[in-house]
């Protein structure tokens, strides 16, 4: 059974997370669990919405009110969805080296230019002496 599958009915779902249905309802109500609906537009809930259940009757326990519970949630969220993207971007890089051996490189030229240089190595940069002397007015 796949963790985002919407399998449980609201009372099976209140039983697993140790909680009254009316519960579910509010917290369905304030965006703290977001439940999948059936066509009749019955509330079935998850594993993921189940064990986000358990995790909001902690942080309760604990003494964050529920706004606190909401942004925490929204954080945890946010985070999760960076991580994936990041895992996505390495991935994509990773992709890249590997199929291109003979890539380019580039590095910014004495003018501020984009010099495009083979990997490995590096710009011959100027050793002049400039020596400012201010005008005399």
């Amino acid at each position: 059974m796949d963790e985002d599958s919407p399998v449980f009915v609201i009372s099976m779902a209140a039983e697993l997370a140790g909680m009254h249905p009316q519960t579910l309802r509010q917290y369905d109500r304030l965006g703290l669990v977001r439940p999948g609906r059936t066509a009749g537009k019955s509330r079935r809930y998850s594993v993921r919405d189940v064990s986000r259940l358990r995790e909001v009757a902690q942080l309760s326990a604990e003494g964050v009110s529920l706004e606190g519970i909401r942004r925490i949630l929204d954080l945890e969220d946010a985070v999760a969805g960076l991580r994936g993207r990041v895992a996505e971007l390495e991935t994509a890089l990773a992709d890249e080296l590997l199929n291109r051996p003979g890539r380019r490189v580039f590095a910014a030229g004495s003018e501020g230019d984009v010099v495009s240089m083979r990997a490995g190595t590096r710009i011959r940069r100027s050793n002049q002496v400039v020596i400012w002397r201010p005008l005399d007015h």
